[in-house]
């Protein structure tokens, strides 16, 4: 027996990361909702299903005293999601499971109602088209849901038999008439969102006998039909009494273009007024106050070919008489970061937000001047207090009922989301117990820093594997980012540094130019000139690392996606320093780029025809001498496939590399038909990591590693 155990105990990994079936089985955490007494905190985790071909997610309570133990509150093969309470403590989410009372219907994603003092969830409200979104007022009855409507369709009867002959005929096609026409990975319409309050209907049978529990249908009153396509993408929030929603609307403009801009719903009459419109600025809603009197905005200006946007918090007085316009003051206009907005104090006294700040995302309290709920005092005066203190990202931050505490989502690169309390007047963090333990590291993590030729900082991550010394030294991977306006400075499940951290290898992780977090100048610094400062920081940061002894200098590799991907292409074509290059979802040809992304109306204000060609790696195939290994999936309308396969031909036909009179070439392209921009699918997940470990040891190590089996190769 006791030689039975050993052998069980030596074929488990050292850690979840030693083995890619183990890292891909670990919990995911995401979200978090507060019910109104403070007492419940749910959250959601998504994990493999039996078959492990994808992930199902499922509502958890968290006790958040953080003595109880976490309990699953739902269970079913479709999965939930999108949790919100009611005022009375009721909690509402969506799910697609099947319908006990109407088992024959085909399943749709439907609004469930868990009542507050226990008992089983049931379906309070399901329509054919689905339900995708749902919010809740904090001190009313209200509720309100997003969901899609066929254009055409009048009513909901009329929605209803619009899919239904759509689905029997096997009909698909969608025309257009405006911009966009694609986002991600879907294809827009016909459908189209609204927002809809959730109100009581009529008892169809009144007086029939039934069990307690029973309760009148639920019925939607349309509140956007005007709406069109305004609403995709649109942040909306409601005011505490449950009477106003503030929402974007994303107006069309001439030649393809929109912005959007800031507009209130009144519920009563299903009306709303466009508040904060203004050329070359959108407008999003934040968190409305307790008194319901200001509402938080954050504005974003257009970026042009020599300006990067700025992204700004401003403070609405929604009560005040007169234009909303001069109701509108900046909140902390001094403070040079890109606030995420969050949550109010109770008493109004102050606002919560997170922000990229060096390496971390830290949780900040904004103190208003004069403040109390209105908008007035001196911007110049407004407060910007760090809460946490420690190197993570926070997100999903909710505030307790008495001011005192704030609950959020807490992630780094030692440890993926779990959800934290956070004392608001000491700042100290208290991990709440969890659905699933903490996965454990082998290895470390520290912070460097280069400065480059303009005197700027490079902050970076390095992760190095335990063991690395100068008589170990571990072959180093330099990882680009995406964004290219972002930072690494939280746990990513698709770029996970410690998977390859077990296969030996150190893992940079450098914010070059255009890294957010370190102030408006450093993102100007990159601006429009990607080749440039970017490219030199990063090569700069890898000139320092390569240096340390614990490093082998001789065996290096660059990967990247998406503008990491760009900048991977971008560094085959400038420099022959790496041993491999791996580049996924990657922008190749930015003018072919430019008109064919999901958002052209964006990116072709950002770079003019000239910059675009400046910038564009394409024009260096034939300086490219390094293994590249291309990966894209045909659903990613980000960045089309078009890229990936011409960047493939193009290597083939043009690079130092290009293949020989047998066809033969050191370049790999993996293809998937059917993911997007990221890799989903837990499976193709596993093929990713597969390849990327066998092209990296067969180029960087001189070694062999099997591919995966599920290619059949």
């Amino acid at each position: 027996m006791a030689s039975e155990d050993s052998a069980i105990l030596s074929e488990q990994p050292a850690t979840p990361f030693h083995d890619i079936d183990h890292y891909l089985a670990i919990p995911r955490v995401s979200g978090l909702a507060l019910s109104p007494d403070g007492q419940r905190l749910v959250t959601t985790v998504s994990t493999l299903n039996g078959k492990g071909t994808e992930y199902v997610t499922a509502l958890w309570e968290l006790d958040p005293a953080g003595e109880k133990h976490a309990r699953r509150i739902t269970r079913s093969a479709k999965g939930e999601a999108g949790a919100a309470f009611a005022a009375t403590g009721d909690l509402y989410f969506t799910s697609a499971r099947p319908d006990p009372d109407s088992p024959d219907d085909d399943p749709v994603s439907a609004l469930w109602q868990l009542p507050a003092d226990g008992g089983e969830a049931r379906v309070v409200l399901s329509r054919t088209g689905g339900i995708s979104h749902v919010i809740t007022a904090r001190d009313s009855d209200a509720a309100f849901v997003t969901a899609s409507v066929l254009a055409g369709s009048a009513d909901e009867e009329a929605d209803e038999a619009r899919r239904k002959s759509r689905k029997d005929n096997k009909v698909s096609a969608i025309l257009h008439s405006g911009y966009p026409v694609r986002y991600w990975d879907a294809d827009l319409g016909p459908d189209q969102p609204r927002i809809f309050a959730v109100e009581p209907g009529e008892d169809k049978d009144p007086g029939k006998p039934a069990t307690v529990d029973a309760a009148a249908p639920l019925k939607l009153r349309n509140l956007t039909p005007e709406a069109a396509g305004m609403l995709r993408n649109a942040d909306s929030v409601v005011s505490p009494d449950g009477r106003t929603i503030y929402t974007s609307f994303d107006k069309p403009l001439a030649k393809a273009d929109s912005r959007s801009v800031l507009v209130a719903i009144d519920v009563a009459t299903a009306t709303h007024k466009v508040l904060l419109d203004r050329e070359g600025m959108s407008y999003f809603a934040g968190p409305v106050s307790p008194d319901n009197r200001t509402l938080v905005v954050l504005s974003e200006s257009d970026t042009t070919p020599r300006q990067a946007p700025q992204v700004k918090l401003h403070l609405l007085d929604v009560s005040a008489p007169g234009e909303p316009e001069a109701n509108l003051r900046p909140l902390a206009p001094e403070w040079d970061r890109w606030a995420i907005k969050a949550a109010w104090l109770p008493d109004a006294s102050a606002l919560l937000v997170t922000a990229d700040d060096d390496g971390a995302s830290p949780v900040f309290r904004i103190t208003p001047a004069g403040a109390g709920g209105g908008a007035g005092g001196a911007a110049g005066d407004d407060e910007v207090t760090r809460v946490t203190l420690d190197a993570a990202a926070y997100t999903d931050v909710v505030v307790s009922p008495d001011g005192l505490s704030a609950y959020a989502l807490r992630s780094s690169y030692e440890f993926p989301p779990e959800a934290v309390r956070i004392d608001l007047a000491s700042g100290q963090v208290t991990r709440l117990q969890a659905p699933a333990e903490r996965p454990r590291i082998q290895g470390s993590l520290e912070r460097m820093e280069a400065t480059a030729a303009d005197g700027a900082r490079i902050p970076a991550y390095l992760a190095l594997p335990e063991g690395a010394s100068a008589r170990n030294q571990a072959p180093l991977l330099l990882w680009i980012h995406g964004g290219p306006l972002g930072s690494w400075n939280a746990w990513t499940w698709r770029w996970n540094p410690w998977l390859l951290v077990a296969k030996g290898y150190a893992v940079l992780l450098p914010d070059p130019a255009l890294s957010t977090g370190y102030g408006q100048s450093y993102i100007q610094r990159g601006w429009g000139e990607w080749g440039r400062a970017p490219f030199t920081d990063l090569m700069k940061i890898t000139d320092v690392v390569v240096e340390r002894p614990d490093i082998d200098a001789s065996r290096t590799a660059a990967m990247g996606g998406s503008f990491g991907g760009y900048m991977a292409n971008w560094v085959a074509g400038q420099t022959d320093r790496f041993n491999a290059i791996v580049t996924h979802a990657s922008l190749w040809a930015l003018d072919q780029f430019g008109p064919t992304t999901d958002a052209s109306q964006y990116w072709l204000k950002e770079m003019t025809a000239e910059m675009a060609l400046a910038n564009s790696p394409h024009l260096h195939v034939e300086k490219i001498s390094t293994p590249m290994l291309v990966i894209h999936g045909d659903k990613d309308y980000r960045v089309p496939i078009g890229e990936g396969l011409r960047l493939w031909y193009e290597l083939l036909s043009k690079s130092q590399l290009a293949a020989d009179g047998n066809g033969r070439t050191p370049h790999r392209f993996l293809y998937y038909p059917d993911e997007n921009h990221w890799i989903l699918q837990p499976q193709h997940a596993k093929v990713w990591y597969g390849v990327v470990e066998h092209f990296l040891a067969k180029n960087v190590l001189d070694q062999d590693a099997p591919l995966p089996a599920e290619l059949g190769l």
